[in-house]
């Protein structure tokens, strides 16, 4: 985004790129991926909800935001994937796990309430937005928990899901005239898209598969690794320097996730 890239360019680019790179696979394995409607459609909301929506906010807030704080603004998903899986009996209300949720919103009101908290306190608004993409996660992390066919691979899933979202994003960005080019030779830019296009699919398709096995708060449990190594290279790669309200911040966040915690793997897969 620092190279002067449009977020719904980067997005498209990286949706395409995420495809072609898990068709590529498929086609090598000679399993191609389904087409049935009781899949078709979960491509599509899975794609909007996972990819699509989360990707947009993610790029327009990150241009605003130092990047350790737009990875503890990651953890409000597993926080609503909790309260989700809660409300609808996957997971128990306890006392300990409430004051779970307790943490996580303090953590996220140490972001946006203090004036000394972010270099730059105009940026608040763009913390809420890089919070949006929680709960967008959660309700899809419900869908795949409920909905997910049976013999679907999380493979096929994650490669419909970016092919949709491809499409979509490409009528936003014939619309919006924010096309990125891709042309060679690469630069900074063009290099990053591909890295993340492969990095994305990698990680979604991990993800999903912890979801389909796991269950979903299990699996959002990805977000410890997740908040402290984008803290960690925010720190390495741009020497980005934070407040105390953002390292107090960060510890409520990683005490949140402990709270609320999922029951033992063996009772999950169960």
């Amino acid at each position: 985004m620092a190279g002067g890239a449009y977020p719904f360019g980067v997005a498209v680019w990286t949706s395409a790129l995420a495809a072609g790179f898990l068709l590529a696979i498929s086609a090598a394995r000679r399993r191609p991926i389904s087409f049935e409607r009781d899949v078709v459609w979960l491509y599509v909301v899975c794609g909007l909800l996972g990819v699509v929506i989360p990707a947009i906010s993610f790029y327009y807030a990150a241009f605003r935001l130092p990047a350790g704080v737009l990875s503890i603004t990651v953890t409000v998903g597993p926080i609503l994937t909790f309260l989700f899986s809660a409300f609808f009996g996957l997971e128990s209300f306890a006392s300990v796990r409430v004051l779970g949720v307790l943490f996580g919103v303090l953590a996220v009101a140490l972001l946006v309430v203090p004036k000394t908290s972010l270099p730059d306190p105009s940026a608040v608004p763009w913390v809420l937005l890089a919070c949006v993409p929680g709960l967008y996660y959660a309700l899809e992390n419900m869908i795949l928990t409920f909905h997910l066919p049976d013999g679907t691979s999380p493979f096929m899933i994650t490669c419909g899901n970016y092919l949709v979202s491809s499409i979509v994003l490409m009528c936003v960005v014939v619309t919006t005239d924010s096309y990125v080019s891709m042309a060679w030779p690469w630069g900074e830019v063009e290099w990053s898209i591909a890295g993340m296009a492969v990095i994305n699919a990698v990680g979604y398709g991990l993800f999903i598969y912890l979801i389909a096995y796991a269950g979903a708060v299990f699996a959002t449990q990805v977000a410890y690794l997740v908040t402290i190594s984008g803290v960690a290279w925010g720190i390495i790669i741009f020497d980005e320097h934070h407040s105390i309200w953002v390292w107090l911040s960060l510890a409520f966040i990683l005490i949140s996730l402990t709270l609320i915690r999922p029951r033992k793997y063996k009772e999950a897969k169960a």
